[in-house]
């Protein structure tokens, strides 16, 4: 079998490429105009058209976490993968922060007292400390975390993210983790964006930050018409 033919791409215009041929391949959705680019930034990251049928909004996610950004937010990840992917210098220009506890040695100290995860142990972190700015919860590996934070919203009435990622990826607790963040967070009018089912990561995470990261600042990936495939 031969090859395809490779077409010569200007680095530049490698994105603009990319998010026109998902814009195509995508075809009519229903999407808020909002929403849509935050699920096409987790299909370039993964290319991955799944996440057009399993990515969750609660209404008025995206317009609250973009609040949340531009009030100088800190975005929380699981993992230092997840942080590491984060514009940070986006980010920085709101008076915004990322930041991941999964290595502080206090995490881990109350994880192995407690007989929990590393994550549960971060989510509480978060909880006592987190509280001088709006808070992104972008979870892309633990459902632990997730399961944590739904019972932190149910305990505390004081505690309420201002956004909550919920896309773990894997195969024990994950879909149920899920669907229980998702739950908590519609009762309780929180705002989650949620990859339903077993699909996810710490990538899928970090995209979707960066979207609502680039929408803020006005940077919005919409193709031109002569870069469509």
């Amino acid at each position: 079998m031969q090859p395809s033919p490779i077409h010569p791409v200007l680095p530049g215009d490698i994105e603009a490429r990319s998010f026109a041929i998902i814009t195509a391949e995508m075809g009519q959705t229903d999407f808020s105009p909002l929403e849509l680019p935050v699920v096409k930034r987790a299909i370039h990251t993964s290319a991955d058209f799944d996440y057009a049928q399993n990515l969750r909004f609660t209404p008025g996610a995206v317009e609250q976490g973009l609040a949340a950004i531009r009030a100088g937010a800190v975005i929380l990840t699981d993992t230092q993968m997840g942080r590491s992917g984060v514009n940070k210098q986006v980010l920085e220009r709101f008076g915004g922060r990322a930041e991941c506890y999964m290595a502080d040695p206090d995490v881990a100290e109350a994880a192995r007292t407690g007989g929990t995860t590393r994550a549960v142990a971060s989510m509480d972190k978060a909880a006592r400390t987190l509280t001088d700015a709006p808070l992104i919860v972008a979870v892309g590996n633990a459902p632990t975390a997730l399961i944590r934070l739904s019972e932190q919203m149910e305990q505390d009435v004081h505690f309420r993210p201002a956004l909550i990622v919920g896309v773990p990826v894997g195969f024990v607790n994950v879909v149920e983790s899920k669907e229980l963040i998702w739950h908590t967070c519609t009762k309780l009018g929180v705002p989650c964006i949620a990859a339903m089912g077993r699909k996810g990561g710490s990538n899928v995470a970090a995209a979707i930050c960066n979207a609502l990261l680039y929408l803020a600042s006005g940077r919005t990936p919409m193709p031109k018409a002569k870069e469509m495939p």
